[in-house]
């Protein structure tokens, strides 16, 4: 075998390993969480940023005011403008009535550089539990989420713990669909990934960490900015060596939140998302990124040269192949919220799955070419691309 036949056939070899890795990730952490008991009653701080969230943070307060399990909660009003201050003071009335420990913080100035970092640091600086739970205003939570978040992270040895974060699915739209499809993939890497010791991120609106893992690294204040704060802070708590990092494979504790109106909204979302992988301040996680985006983006890219070259195949036939696994995967975890009506929609799963590589590579080409993304209309000062 020559180095070309070694290029083309070790390329989507290697891309199917990888995948094969990730699925052999998420059963381990299926695995370690399967017989997982709670041990003892833990004191939980759930802290949750708010910035003109008064039409969609109903569903999450409906949620949250009937859970199993009792923790103190911290809103932080950052610089709201709209209806979200006067809920959340309803709010306060309907859990005090309730005997839940609830507090509001409320910001009116926010000088950045990344405007949900800094509201989180001033939540965590009120809270007073052993472990800090995050999600935010446009989410809904089951009704054991905080049981089962707290249940997976007791244990001394475990600093953070990733929730699985899956859109709603709202309307028959390809939009709507495939945003469901995205989600469910991108938790399946990041399980996967945390399964065999690389965890490098995880969504920030389902995420657990202990109060002695953040001390670890000096603190939140400590946290570097960051386009996406949540990865910078698991990426922290691993890097000292002293906790590991764990993930829910379990519905029980997804928690949904509303999917993008617009292709010009999803993608900036995406985008922001993508870009605090390839430029992570942690170098593990920069390189796993870059690696990914290389390989996948290669096989997609050379599709084009396919009529000329027809020799180059095995390059973008090993991108879809591992798209197969990863909707295999999918289906395998989270296929009741894949659903709609009881319909799986597959014909247009499988458009989906088509798709995804494409989407992905399109949006870290715009990520080298650091085009800049916004977070509730205002643009990220952490932008390194």
């Amino acid at each position: 075998m020559d180095l070309y036949d070694f290029f083309r056939y070790g390329h989507g070899i290697i891309l199917i390993i990888i995948h094969i890795a990730i699925m052999l990730g998420i059963f381990l952490e299926w695995k370690r969480g399967k017989h997982k008991n709670q041990t003892e009653e833990a004191q939980v701080s759930l802290i949750i940023p708010i910035h003109n969230e008064s039409t969609r943070i109903g569903k999450l307060l409906k949620t949250l005011i009937n859970q199993s399990y009792n923790a103190q909660i911290i809103f932080i009003d950052d610089r709201s403008n709209d209806e979200s201050p006067s809920i959340l003071a309803q709010f306060l009335k309907d859990t005090v009535a309730r005997g839940i420990d609830c507090r509001i913080i409320t910001l009116t100035e926010n000088p950045g550089p990344n405007f949900k970092q800094f509201a989180l640091s001033k939540g965590i600086a009120e809270a007073n539990g052993d472990y800090f739970l995050f999600t935010d205003g446009d989410c809904e939570v089951p009704p054991d989420w905080i049981r089962v978040m707290v249940n997976r992270i007791q244990d001394e040895k475990t600093g953070a713990v990733i929730g699985p974060v899956l859109k709603k699915k709202r309307d028959k739209g390809f939009l709507s669909l495939f945003q469901c499809y995205d989600h469910v993939l991108r938790y399946d890497y990041l399980a996967g990934a945390t399964g065999l010791g690389a965890a490098g991120g995880g969504f920030g609106n389902n995420l657990i960490i202990s109060r002695k893992a953040l001390e670890s690294v000096g603190g939140y204040e400590a946290i570097p900015s960051s386009l996406t704060e949540d990865a910078a802070l698991i990426s922290e708590i691993r890097s000292t060596g002293k906790y590991n990092i764990r993930a829910i494979t379990s519905s029980n504790a997804a928690v949904e939140t509303e999917p993008e109106k617009t292709w010009k909204s999803f993608i900036n979302q995406t985008l922001r998302w993508n870009n605090g992988g390839l430029f992570s301040p942690e170098a593990l996680t920069r390189l796993n990124f870059n690696i990914l985006t290389i390989i996948i983006g290669t096989g997609i890219l050379i599709i084009p040269l396919l009529p000329f070259i027809p020799s180059l195949w095995p390059l973008s036939a090993g991108v879809f192949v591992s798209m197969i696994l990863n909707t295999i995967m999918a289906f395998g975890f989270f296929g009741k919220n894949l659903s709609h009506n009881g319909s799986h929609h597959l014909p247009g799963y499988f458009i989906c799955l088509l798709f995804m590589p494409v989407y992905f590579t399109m949006i870290n080409i715009m990520g080298y070419l650091k085009i800049k993304t916004t977070w509730k209309n205002e643009v990220l000062k952490t932008n390194k691309a």
